[in-house]
């Protein structure tokens, strides 16, 4: 057993020069030439590197908190339209992938894994959530009508995905269009979620379904 790192360390804040670096790209650079600035500290792993990142994000985020950590080479689409609160984490190769006229928010301290994807177009993370390496998170299934079109062809229905304070994602998992995940629940890996999860619920498989509640937090008169 090893303690937790992430949830307990504490947010230090940005550098003055990062605050101000940020401000002065946001005004002098249109969304091309921040998304090109992206680009060009896409990797590295030092402590300079990672500080760029940071400046270059909060220059393109509708807002940013303190102590973000992104990793390397991690993709991002309509900023202008993300929230992410302080202490966030991001790894390597993440997606995260808004939309025009979306709306996405990152709670304080959350953690989300390498090569997650998420559909921020209508996506809320709740604070001290954790979303495991490779989880993917949709937000939007097309119609597939009039059903004589190509399936990729027919609208897009855009339903909001919320996952509330202190929930985890398990490695692999797959949290479909429309699903909230209640408060403290917990998703096993690999898990393809398609329904609510109540807060402090345990669920796994494929589709997933109900194993049992956390300890201490069964419903009055549920075991």
């Amino acid at each position: 057993m090893v303690p937790a790192t992430h949830a307990q360390r504490a947010v230090v804040p940005d550098a003055a020069w990062e605050q101000g670096l940020a401000a002065h790209l946001r005004a002098t650079l249109d969304a091309d030439g921040l998304a090109a600035l992206t680009a060009r500290h896409a990797d590295g792993t030092s402590d300079f590197d990672v500080r760029m990142r940071r400046a270059v994000w909060r220059a393109r985020l509708k807002a940013l908190g303190d102590g973000l950590a992104v990793g390397e080479h991690v993709s991002l689409k309509h900023p202008e339209t993300m929230t992410i609160g302080a202490g966030v984490h991001i790894g390597d190769q993440a997606c995260l992938h808004g939309r025009a006229g979306g709306s996405c928010a990152i709670g304080e301290r959350a953690w989300i894994g390498p090569q997650c994807f998420l559909d921020a177009r209508d996506l809320e993370i709740g604070a001290l959530v954790g979303i495991g390496p490779g989880a993917r998170i949709l937000g939007s299934t097309h119609t597939g009508l009039p059903a004589d079109l190509p399936i990729i062809a027919t609208d897009l229905a855009i339903r909001a995905v919320r996952i509330e304070d202190g929930a985890d994602i398990g490695v692999n998992a797959v949290i479909l269009p429309g699903v909230t995940i209640g408060k403290g629940a917990q998703i096993g890996a690999g898990a393809v979620v398609v329904e609510d999860v109540a807060p402090f619920a345990v669920v796994a498989g494929v589709p997933a379904r109900f194993l049992h509640w956390r300890a201490g937090h069964a419903p009055p008169g549920k075991a």
